[in-house]
């Protein structure tokens, strides 16, 4: 029975990693074509926009950027 909880834990976590794997990479597609798009193919401007949305995300619910210390 422990065997089976095991490899149900590590089924479920695998399928949340892949998933989390793959909204990245779709994020990363589309911001390239974002680059691609709108910039002439420079990516300064949608990496300095996500760095800034990223913070955004990571400030506002807490009011504070404590997640950045786990880094």
């Amino acid at each position: 029975m422990a065997r089976k909880n095991l490899f149900v834990y590590f089924v479920k976590n695998l399928n949340i990693v892949v998933g989390l794997v793959l909204i990245w990479r779709g994020v990363w597609y589309m911001l390239d074509g974002l680059d691609i798009l709108f910039f002439g193919n420079s990516h300064i401007w949608t990496a300095l926009g996500g760095i800034v949305i990223g913070l955004a995300l990571l400030y506002f619910p807490d009011k504070d950027l404590k997640e950045l210390q786990k880094l």
